[in-house]
């Protein structure tokens, strides 16, 4: 199975947004930080047009903010762990998932414009 960049992007995005907004509006005790990969996940589809017309500067600037969702993700896997709590043990696993396919993709994309390049050159 092979989907572009844009798409892992797009998906992951939704995701991103969808399941932070339901994890802090289902919250007890809520915490603005709930919210953070919500507003990565809006600006993931903000930068998601110039993703799939391969510009390299948005490109860069949407996996960097995917590296650092990754990341920034652990955290909140840790604590759900602790507490024993099964929901957000799963949402933040589907978030992190999602965010490591459109890493992989991302990685892909890169690695597939790069021989392009090298190609056009050689041919050229």
């Amino acid at each position: 199975m092979y989907m572009k960049a844009h798409t892992a992007s797009l998906l992951n995005a939704i995701l991103l947004i969808t399941l932070s907004a339901w994890g802090y509006f289902s919250s007890d005790t809520p915490s603005v930080t709930a919210l953070i990969p919500a507003v990565v996940g809006v600006i993931l589809l903000l930068l998601n047009n110039g993703v799939k017309k391969e510009n390299k500067v948005i490109a860069h600037i949407a996996v960097l903010l995917t590296l650092l969702i990754l990341v920034g993700l652990l955290r909140p896997l840790t604590g759900a762990v602790g507490r024993g709590d099964t929901l957000a043990i799963t949402r933040v696993s589907i978030m992190l998932i999602s965010t490591l396919v459109a890493i992989v993709f991302f990685v892909k994309s890169f690695i597939d414009a790069r021989k392009k390049r090298v190609s056009e050159k050689v041919n050229g």
